[in-house]
């Protein structure tokens, strides 16, 4: 009698538990749901709701960190992120949006540490090599970023964009010759890219 008393003031204590913790989930879904349709506000009431119930919710954070920059509110955003990475160091995804989110602000330094630890969670994360590779160059770290353009076509060799931007990098270093190849591969992956048709004008008549 005293062992079924026990267990059912167990049940009593984990249910409400486990029933807030779907919840939560299922607010974060929801949100998700809306911001697919581009209800951003509407997905940030709900995420809000999916961190009151539950604190501690990382996936909650993220999400509403996605919902804050698609508003345009970047220092949120990364707030959120923060947020999300200190309840879950290993999520590639969040260190990889916060450093979008820096590179916005102005912070390239900020944002190649972010790339750095999604390269180091997920050697293969191709964007994230892309993007460092942009920063890099912002930065005047021309050789850094044609390294990481190197990087993204040799996992995805159909980049079109890493193809462009490693043409204009090595054309910075007086590379022009290589800058055109580049970009008549970046035109043949995208016939429709105005920009490297102009721009492999420019380096073939060595205007650039």
């Amino acid at each position: 009698m005293v062992m079924s008393q026990l267990l059912l003031t167990l049940l009593i204590i984990f249910i409400p538990v486990i029933s807030l913790a779907q919840t939560a989930k299922e607010y974060t879904l929801k949100g998700l749901e809306k911001g697919e349709k581009g209800d951003y506000r509407g997905a940030l009431i709900d995420f809000n709701k999916a961190i009151e119930l539950k604190p501690n919710y990382a996936d909650a954070y993220y999400s509403r960190g996605l919902a804050k920059s698609d508003l345009g509110d970047n220092r949120g955003a990364i707030q959120d992120y923060n947020k999300a990475i200190q309840l879950n160091p290993n999520d590639a995804d969040a260190y990889y949006n916060r450093g979008l989110v820096k590179a916005k602000l102005g912070d390239y330094r900020g944002a190649i540490q972010d790339y750095n630890k999604v390269i180091q969670l997920n050697p293969n994360f191709a964007n994230a090599y892309y993007n460092r590779g942009l920063a890099k160059g912002l930065l005047d770290d021309i050789r850094g970023a044609i390294q990481d353009f190197n990087k993204v076509i040799g996992i995805n060799p159909n980049d079109a964009n890493a193809y462009y931007n490693r043409g204009f990098a090595k054309g910075r270093l007086g590379d022009n010759k290589g800058a055109i190849l580049d970009y008549n591969k970046a035109i043949e992956l995208n016939p429709n890219d105005v920009y490297a048709y102009s721009n492999r004008s420019l380096f073939d008549q060595g205007l650039f």
